[in-house]
C-alpha cells in the first residue's frame, strides 16, 4: 500500500517562488509580508544558509540576491511592503510575490508599483487560490541587452 504525501499549499507556493526566482542555495534571500518567519524556516530547511527576514535583517544595504513577498495582504498593504523591501535589493535582484486570488488585487496596481520600484514582471504562475508573480531589476535587464 503506498501513502501519498500531500505537501501543503504554502509548501507548493515557496517551491513555486524558488523557481520563478531562479535562487541557488548560494543567494542571499530576504522574506517579508505575514508569512515571512515560516518561509524563512522553510528556507533554512532547504538549505538556503543566507535566508533573512526584514525582522533579522533590520539595515537595508542592498545586500539581497531574491526577495519573497509571502502572506495575505490588501493592495495597498502589499506596496508599502514593497516600498520597505527593495532598499534590501542588490541592483540585480529579483522580487517574487505571492498574491492571494481571494483578496481584491487589481493586477495594474501590482503591476504599476513595481514599475515605479523599477522592476519589471517576467513570469507568473497560477498557485492554488492565487498567482505568484516574478520580476526582474528593468535597469539591469536593459543594460544587460545593450551589451
Amino acid at each position: 500500500m503506498s501513502v501519498s504525501r500531500q505537501i501543503p499549499s504554502s509548501e507548493r507556493i515557496l517551491d513555486l517562488m524558488i523557481d520563478l526566482a531562479r535562487a541557488a542555495r548560494s543567494h542571499r534571500v530576504i522574506v517579508a509580508g505575514s508569512g515571512a518567519f515560516d518561509a524563512y524556516l522553510s528556507l533554512l530547511d532547504r538549505g538556503f544558509l543566507h535566508a533573512a527576514t526584514t525582522m533579522t535583517c533590520r539595515v537595508p544595504r542592498a545586500q539581497h540576491d531574491v526577495s519573497f513577498i509571502v502572506g495575505r495582504h490588501s493592495t495597498q498593504a502589499l506596496e508599502n511592503l514593497l516600498v520597505r523591501v527593495v532598499p534590501f535589493l542588490n541592483a540585480r535582484a529579483v522580487l517574487v510575490v505571492w498574491v492571494d486570488g481571494g483578496a481584491n488585487h487589481p493586477g495594474t496596481r501590482l503591476h504599476v508599483a513595481l514599475e515605479r520600484l523599477g522592476f519589471r514582471i517576467e513570469a507568473g504562475s497560477s498557485c492554488g487560490s492565487g498567482f505568484v508573480l516574478s520580476a526582474g531589476r528593468r535597469r539591469w535587464r536593459e543594460i544587460g541587452k545593450v551589451a
